[in-house]
């Protein structure tokens, strides 16, 4: 066997199976590349879903996590440690916000924000206890938990896992017309992901999330935005919800915050919302841990500079003008995104898109499939111009061979 099929064979005996990865087994990684066991290289143009914005073994984030590694990596929160208060004041100011929960996983951050947005309606906007309603959108992708995927519309995520948890309401994502319906004196708040990155990059009509954030206000319902993917520079701005110029009440981050080195997430908001909580309420036992505050502080130094988010501006608008190239010919049916984010949906006649994402890894480029016929492109925010080209060069020599 060779080194390859010795690793896949070692995962395949003794991991679950939740996962279906490509043939690939990555052994080292610097900025937009990764290198095999075998020693092959490939262009990374997934980049973690986003966790990897800042590439691969970026010199600034490891040189942070060996600083603090060599300090204290874990106290839990039954004490303070040094870094906590700032990464918390830095986050906040970064998201022009007053208080932060940190905790691990994206996923543990969207729980966090239903619990806080449960006990707001309760205590604060005097919702009757137990009839709290959180109104969310179709092909949402939020997460695994058992809560989560209990408004999921995607059966491959909720299909065998009930019973499922009530007190959410499914509506057509882009429908404003359908949240205004949505809306009653129970509902305590609206979440939705301001680009559905699961979903294959769908970026909502002009307007919409604008439009939610005054239906929102006017009805006395928080606005919780998962920027967990399409937020911290992926879009060309910090939070795609500043493309509408719009700021929800609540911010839910994770990925990219970890700099790809350790997981971090949080939920972000006001001292309203937030406030809520008393001690023994929610917690985390690692949640805003030492290490984590460190590598995401020079997360959030990096990106107050905005020479991130210019690049993913820049680089965004050559990818989906050359993407745009692809459409019509009768292998790419359409191409959605914002920033280095992009949705490329293949035409069958092609292939499928985990055929086409594995003739691309043969090419040396990773990229995956969603959802059958999508593949997504979410390059490190970090690659050269050189690199995005040859990679849409073979992304063309897959289409077209």
């Amino acid at each position: 066997m060779t080194s390859t099929e010795r690793g896949i064979a070692a995962a395949e005996a003794h991991s679950a199976h939740n996962y279906h990865p490509l043939p690939v087994v990555v052994a080292t990684a610097e900025g937009a590349w990764v290198t095999d066991v075998a020693g092959r290289r490939y262009l990374d143009m997934l980049a973690g879903y986003s966790a990897l914005n800042f590439g691969h073994g970026n010199r600034r984030l490891l040189d942070a996590a060996r600083a603090q590694l060599e300090r204290v990596t874990l106290t839990s929160r039954a004490f303070h440690h040094d870094r906590f208060g700032d990464f918390c004041t830095q986050l906040a100011a970064l998201c022009g916000m007053e208080l932060v929960l940190p905790m691990n996983t994206g996923a543990e951050a969207v729980e966090t924000a239903v619990k806080t947005a449960r006990k707001w309606g309760y205590q604060v906007k005097g919702v009757p206890d137990g009839r709290a309603k959180i109104i969310v959108a179709d092909h949402n992708f939020h997460g695994r938990t058992t809560t989560i995927v209990s408004f999921s519309t995607d059966p491959e995520a909720r299909a065998g896992f009930g019973p499922y948890t009530p007190g959410f309401e499914i509506v057509p994502y882009g429908d404003l017309a359908a949240m205004e319906a949505a809306l009653d004196d129970h509902t305590v708040a609206v979440l939705l992901e301001p680009i559905q990155g699961e979903a294959g990059v769908l970026v909502p009509p002009p307007g919409y999330l604008a439009g939610v954030r005054e239906l929102t206000r006017s009805r006395n319902v928080l606005f919780i935005a998962d920027e967990i993917q399409s937020g911290l520079g992926r879009t060309g701005r910090t939070f795609a919800c500043e493309h509408e110029d719009v700021v929800p009440d609540m911010y839910v981050l994770g990925k990219a915050l970890g700099g790809g080195v350790v997981p971090v997430s949080a939920v972000v908001s006001s001292r309203e919302v937030l406030g809520v909580f008393a001690p023994g309420e929610h917690g985390s036992t690692f949640g805003g841990n030492p290490l984590a505050c460190a590598v995401a502080l020079e997360v959030l130094a990096m990106l107050r500079t905005g020479e991130f988010q210019q690049q993913a501006t820049e680089l965004g608008e050559h990818l989906h003008s050359e993407l745009g190239l692809l459409v019509g010919g009768g292998a790419v049916d359409a191409v959605r995104g914002r920033g280095l984010w992009a949705g490329v949906d293949i035409n069958p006649s092609r292939g499928t898109g985990r055929e086409i994402s594995e003739r691309l890894l043969a090419r040396g480029v990773l990229a995956k499939d969603t959802h059958g016929a999508t593949i997504r492109l979410a390059p490190p925010l970090v690659i050269s111009k050189e690199d995005l080209d040859w990679g849409l060069d073979q992304l063309r020599g897959v289409l077209e061979g």
